[in-house]
Formats: C-alpha cells, structure tokens, sequence
C-alpha cells in the first residue's frame, strides 16, 4: 500500500467515515471509495461502486473476480451507534446493555436533574436539545435512534431529523395511542405514511416485557435483528 493511500485511510478512520478499499489483485492499483460522500480517491465505475457499497452494508470483505479483472474489496467501517434520547430508567439498562452488545452510545437529553454522571457514569451525554444535538452527530447508516423521554418536546424534533438521515433503526416508546398521536403530529409536519412506518412503535420485540430491564432487552434485541436482516 502506497503511503499516500494509507495515510488517507487512517485519516477516514479517525473522522469516522465509511470507506472502502477497492485493490485490483492484478497490477496492485488501490482505490478508496467514501460511502458518505459517494466519491473516490481515483475514478471507479458505476459497478466497483456498488460493489464496495455492498461490502460495506455486510461489513466484511470480498473478492470479486468479474471477467478480466480481480478485485478485493476491504470494508472499514464506523462503529455502530446508538443515540438514545431522553435520560429515563430504562435508559439505564438499554444503554448498559448497548455497551455490551459493543455499540457506541451517546444519550441526548438537555434536562441535567436527569443525564447526570450519578445516573449515567461513563456515559457520553450531550446535554443539548435533540434537534441540535442530532444535527452534530451526524447520523448514518450504521446509526440506531432511539427516543425514550415520553416527552414531545425532546422526541418529536429528534424524529424529525432520524426520519431524513440513514439511520438502519428508529423507534420510539410509548403506547399504541401515544404512538397514534405522534404519527398524526408527524403527518402534520408533512412526513408521508411511508416515512412513518420507519418509526418501530410500541417499541422493542413483543416478549411479553414488563421491567424496565426486559423493555431494554426488547428493544436490544430489535435494534440487532434490524440490524442484521439490514445486512443480509
């Protein structure tokens, strides 16, 4: 690998951008392709595209032998996150459980009485409105969202902007009723029903939970099952 490509991949990977490494096995030649910005360090067809692109959707790598050419095509991904909004009790655990499960969570909630380092110790809090907050952060495609504060005020502006980013998962807690009502506050700010139905509400896989701990398990569960048929 030439310097300048390596330095150029190290770089990616420090500003979290999704790349891949497209190397032609036959004469050497190494591309990169950033997925965010669809561009590349040199000219690739429309077809090695789509192919780092599929290499990075599964996260792992590939060769491709397509007539004369050979191909091996190296994903380097950004860590998968989750951004929770709203510092509740099931928070706590979802976000414990997050850690675990080895995803890089941030909580979100402006309010400190609640996101305090007492409650939230070794927790990466944004003390910010979400729509703010979530702007920053710049969601992706390896980005879960999720909103847990019951509370319009902080849920609503952060799916607002889930709703137009890449993020492979939404929900939201809450009731059937409490879901209906947010999805006509969402219709009325002009979200089609298609967009809606991005939004997993009653939240979490259907186990029966009743805990605190078994509604973050739930939600766990869903967040990875979404995850995984994403990458299939």
């Amino acid at each position: 690998m030439q310097l300048e490509t390596l330095q150029a991949l190290n770089k990616a990977c420090r500003e979290l951008r999704p790349v891949a490494l497209v190397t032609d096995l036959n004469d050497g030649a190494q591309v990169l392709y950033y997925a965010d910005s669809d561009v590349s360090s040199a000219p690739l067809s429309n077809e090695d595209k789509l192919l780092a692109q599929q290499v990075l959707i599964l996260n792992s790598s590939k060769r491709f032998q397509l007539d004369e050419r050979d191909l091996f095509i190296q994903a380097f991904n950004t860590p998968l996150r989750m951004i929770v909004i709203g510092a509740v009790h099931i928070a706590q655990d979802l976000i414990s459980i997050a850690n675990q499960c080895e995803f890089r969570v941030t909580l979100v909630d402006p309010r400190p009485v609640f996101a305090s380092e007492t409650r939230f110790p070794n927790t990466n809090v944004v003390d910010d409105w979400p729509d703010k907050a979530l702007q920053a952060l710049n969601i992706d495609g390896r980005t879960a969202v999720i909103t847990l504060s019951h509370d319009p005020k902080l849920d609503d502006p952060a799916l607002e902007i889930a709703l137009n980013s890449n993020a492979f998962y939404i929900g939201s807690l809450g009731s059937r009723r409490t879901h209906t009502a947010r999805l006509e506050r969402l219709e009325a700010k002009g979200f089609s029903a298609e967009k809606q139905a991005l939004i997993r509400g009653p939240i979490g896989l259907d186990i029966g939970a009743k805990s605190t701990t078994e509604i973050a398990i739930s939600i766990m569960a869903e967040v990875i099952q979404k995850y995984r048929q994403s990458s299939e």
